[in-house]
């Protein structure tokens, strides 16, 4: 850590935070977790009317960075489908830009990123992937992100960020969009019920995926904010418990007490083809961040459901 607004954690002092995507997912929990939080002085949440890290430029986000005067950055936000184009840019290119805007408007700041699970490609069944396990993402949307944790890990080396990238497996709870499994589940489970079928369609269930609660994470987003030293650049955020994907889906469905069948037919999302198997080691994070996972499956499950009013409609 360096730089002169690092000297408020040195200090005790309240921190300031620059938090995007706070009407997101993660964000929206992630801003409400840190609000509540006495080590945190303001939580600036800046609207996309305000500065959007797509399609805004450099040197606004630069000025914005200079305004607001943050000791920490976080970035909540990220594109899960899309061309090449448009996850490169969403995921890689705002990376690079919020790097360049904190080294030269707040020079040593903590940049605290979400990353993704997708970043490691394919794992042996049973294993658990630790943050030093080759990566070797089999999607474009994996590239992105692993392109961009790189990035945030040369520029920390340098001095000219303290980067964190958070890798966050799969974030389940309320308001959880339809381009997420459960969240397309749940719609689809709801619609059902509306019309009174006896069946909903979706892809391939058979992989084993490792579910978080969004609570969780936005709990390890502050446990980044805030910690003095983090001493990785990269740290798994997982409940370190692997699930089929069908039995999640099966608790969705008893959750909403939708008694019709769950139909398996066609390929799942391009961003996980070809990864059957994945569970985190979660040792890290409890090591550097004092940070673990608190909210079971049937917990985190049953809030997909009971938030579903969030999410309908948009």
């Amino acid at each position: 850590m360096s730089g002169p607004e690092r000297s408020g954690r040195e200090g005790m002092n309240r921190l300031r935070v620059l938090l995007f995507g706070a009407n997101g997912f993660v964000g929206g929990q992630a801003r409400t977790t840190l609000a509540a939080d006495p080590r945190i002085a303001s939580v600036t949440c800046p609207p996309r009317s305000r500065h959007d890290l797509v399609a805004g430029d450099l040197e606004s986000l630069t000025g914005l960075v200079r305004e607001v005067r943050p000791d920490v950055v976080v970035n909540c936000t990220g594109r899960l489908t899309g061309t090449g184009h448009d996850l490169v840019e969403s995921n890689t290119l705002v990376t690079a830009r919020l790097i360049e805007a904190v080294a030269a408007a707040a020079p040593g700041a903590r940049l605290v990123r979400l990353g993704s699970a997708s970043e490691y490609g394919i794992v042996a069944p049973g294993a658990s992937v630790a943050e030093d396990h080759p990566c070797e993402p089999v999607s474009e949307y994996g590239t992105t992100h692993l392109a961009a944790t790189r990035l945030l890990e040369l520029a920390s080396r340098d001095g000219r960020v303290d980067g964190v990238t958070l890798r966050v497996f799969n974030p389940i709870g309320a308001g959880l969009h339809a381009d997420n499994l459960l969240g397309r589940a749940a719609r689809l489970i709801h619609d059902a019920l509306v019309h009174g079928e006896d069946e909903v369609t979706l892809g391939p269930l058979a992989a084993y995926r490792d579910f978080v609660d969004v609570r969780d994470v936005a709990a390890a987003v502050l446990a980044a904010v805030t910690a003095p030293e983090p001493g990785a650049g990269v740290v798994n955020v997982a409940s370190g418990r692997a699930v089929t994907a069908r039995e999640a889906v099966h608790r969705l469905a008893e959750a909403a007490g939708y008694p019709g069948a769950i139909l398996e037919r066609g390929t799942g999302p391009a961003r996980s083809t070809g990864v059957d198997w994945i569970r985190a080691d979660v040792g890290r994070a409890r090591a550097v961040l004092g940070w673990a996972p608190t909210f079971e499956l049937p917990e985190s499950v049953k809030a997909v459901w009971t938030g579903l009013d969030a999410t309908v409609g948009r």
